[in-house]
């Protein structure tokens, strides 16, 4: 699965990314939480319900894992998801008075 990465946000302690699978732009947002213990916490939501199959997100959170976390793991169970199916309603912004 070709995915691209990009950060649209960075603090001290957590991240967000929009990510393309297979070309299809805005596939899924991504948000990791960097926990003082070291373990990471991610929230995977999935803005196309075909990425929901099992062994798609089970290959997603693979290569999120391999691409962006070289200091936790799945396999080292310091790394863990929740994953959500969803879908872009609008971006709302307040208006200037």
């Amino acid at each position: 699965m070709n995915t691209i990465f990009t950060r649209t946000l960075r603090t001290a302690s957590s991240e967000r990314y929009l990510l393309q699978l297979d070309g299809q732009r805005d596939a899924a947002a991504l948000d990791l939480h960097f926990l003082d213990d070291g373990s990471v916490a991610g929230t995977l939501t999935l803005l196309d319900d075909r990425h929901a199959q099992d062994d798609k997100v089970q290959q997603i959170l693979a290569t999120i894992d391999e691409a962006l976390l070289p200091m936790a793991s799945l396999d080292e169970r310091n790394l863990n998801f929740t994953i959500v199916v969803g879908r872009v309603v609008g971006n709302f912004v307040a208006e200037p008075e």
